[in-house]
């Protein structure tokens, strides 16, 4: 689904997509994207325009992943200043592409954020020859279990099913803590650095890498 007040932008979009192999919906504003995903099967992935008038793309992100936490989100915006990009992480966007872009980073985007989704709903993930299992919440490395704490669990999975994206601070205390944590986010701090001790980049072949003002993301290499 595509999601602009401006019918060049979805027009280009559109045609972008299409020569790629994704079948689109064009909506011109928030209010209409709620409908229409409310009325019937939730599409793959959104790509939704920050600048809109009456709901912009910032409450149309809040407004899905209240209802829709599998739903791929990708936010453009003709902006690219830390703020803006905070908040859209914090309202659930998934990634984050400033106007003008090149078509082929759009498509390289989307279908990245497809993957990764599909990683998260499978409940298994592997990075390298680590092995993160969701089902019997086992961590494995080369055939031999790897045993950690819960929310250490938690957070490497959350990070290990989205390699390449970002998460808000927030959002990752909100997600593994749950939204009533009354501590600070130096318990994010201090798990992050754990698993950073218990899983070094040298080894497997993976890190998690602090984006300063925003949060963190693992990376593969």
């Amino acid at each position: 689904m595509i999601v602009d007040d401006d019918a060049n932008i979805r027009e280009l979009v559109r045609v972008l997509l299409l020569n790629n192999g994704f079948e689109t919906i064009e909506v011109a504003d928030g209010e209409d994207a709620l409908r229409k995903i409310s009325a019937g099967k939730a599409p793959d992935l959104v790509i939704v325009d920050v600048m809109m008038p009456g709901m912009d793309g910032f409450e149309l992100c809040g407004r899905l992943r209240e209802s829709y936490e599998n739903l791929p989100l990708l936010m453009l915006t003709a902006r690219g200043e830390l703020g803006h990009k905070v908040r859209g992480f914090e309202q659930g966007a998934d990634d984050y592409l400033t106007k003008p872009f090149e078509g082929d980073e759009l498509v390289l985007r989307a279908r990245a954020l497809l993957r990764r989704y599909r990683l998260e709903a499978s409940q298994v993930v592997r990075i390298g020859e680590l092995t993160i299992d969701r089902n019997s919440y086992n961590v494995t490395y080369r055939g031999a279990r790897e045993d950690i704490p819960m929310k250490e669990f938690e957070l490497l999975f959350k990070l290990a099913s989205f390699p390449g994206r970002t998460f808000s601070r927030n959002r990752l205390i909100e997600d593994i803590w749950g939204a009533d944590f009354e501590g600070n986010e130096r318990t994010l701090d201090v798990h992050v650095s754990r698993l950073r001790e218990r899983f070094p980049p040298e080894t497997y072949c993976f890190k998690i890498t602090t984006i300063r003002g925003l949060g963190y993301r693992l990376e593969e290499f």
